[in-house]
């Protein structure tokens, strides 16, 4: 459970000669996960996905409460959440250290916890390296003798090692070829399935989260825009941005997509107003005055369906596939 998170990051201008800045990244997330769910966030870069991520690990402070598995993750309480929530990053060489064999770093998680005897834990390295697609005859090689999928199963198996109940997922496919990163994620949906882990899928490929995430949240400038199950964001996106990411997909767009909206706006400052109104082709005079909330739009007894955008009155009176029809040209 997420509650109300935020984060800052502090930069100083003029080449690290000015004064200190704080640049807000994260704006108080919030994100209530089923146990062995499956859970995307998408975004363009800069939105704070990331630092979302980091956030849940314990590697960066926040504001906020993060809650894994019913333990409140707080920084006396290390040792343990590391052993609750473990991660899968982007580039599996730069995770890896070249010189060790693949059978020392595979136990290097029980030996720091101190789990198990040796015997014991040869027994479960063997036992991680079958789970993720390896003979147990790797434990012997080194990094360099490695395809890059391989390396990313040695990362997830590291990251089984403790058997955690979440694993955070930071584009673990996007350094891949699409064949192997397509392996890769089978491989996360068999292990979902076998050992009910919870995942947080991050990643800039909407195909890729449709095709894994049971429900997927959208970011945008450090907030949640829309919220809801893969099937409803892809056939019935309530937020301009979610649909201004999935014309970008040729295969959704078909051969002629809507222009989409002007990036050479400035963003507006925090509590101005909707953070997206000035890329917005829908964009009202409302939108620049009125700092909409993430609400729940979805019909009784439909899962939550939840938006930050005031276009979400149009929902009333409206079919779900119309509240986007603008009445006039495109500004912009």
């Amino acid at each position: 459970m997420i509650r109300d998170v935020s984060n800052t990051y502090v930069t100083r201008a003029y080449g690290g000669f000015g004064r200190k800045e704080k640049k807000p990244v994260l704006d108080h997330i919030n994100i209530e996960m089923k146990p062995a769910e499956i859970f995307g966030l998408v975004g363009e870069s800069g939105c704070g996905k990331t630092t979302l991520g980091r956030s849940v690990l314990g590697l960066i402070d926040h504001e906020g409460e993060i809650y894994i598995d019913g333990l409140r993750q707080d920084k006396s309480r290390r040792w343990e959440m590391a052993r609750k929530v473990q991660a899968v990053f982007q580039d599996p060489s730069s995770s890896l250290n070249p010189v060790k064999r693949i059978g020392w770093l595979l136990e290097e998680p029980l030996r720091i916890h101190r789990i198990g005897s040796r015997q014991e834990r040869i027994k479960r390295v063997d036992e991680v390296l079958r789970m993720v697609g390896l003979d147990p005859s790797y434990k012997t090689r080194r990094i360099a003798e490695l395809s890059g999928g391989q390396k990313q199963r040695v990362c997830i198996g590291c990251a089984l090692m403790l058997e955690p109940k979440l694993i955070i997922a930071d584009e673990a496919t996007s350094a891949l070829d699409v064949s192997v990163g397509a392996q890769i994620l089978n491989l996360f949906r068999d292990l979902h399935e076998r050992l009910g882990l919870a995942l947080v899928f991050i990643s800039h490929n909407l195909n890729l989260v449709y095709y894994l995430c049971d429900r997927i949240a959208v970011m945008y400038n450090g907030q949640i825009v829309e919220l809801g199950t893969a099937r409803t964001l892809y056939s019935a996106p309530a937020h301009p941005y979610t649909r201004t990411l999935l014309e970008a997909i040729p295969e959704i767009a078909g051969e002629n997509p809507e222009p989409p909206g002007d990036e050479t706006q400035r963003e507006p400052a925090e509590g101005e107003c909707c953070r997206f109104a000035f890329r917005c082709r829908w964009r009202e005079s409302r939108c620049g005055i009125t700092p909409p909330e993430l609400v729940n739009i979805a019909p009784p007894g439909e899962p939550p369906h939840e938006v930050r955008c005031v276009l979400k009155g149009l929902t009333a009176n409206s079919t779900r596939s119309g509240i986007f029809a603008p009445t006039g040209p495109a500004p912009g």
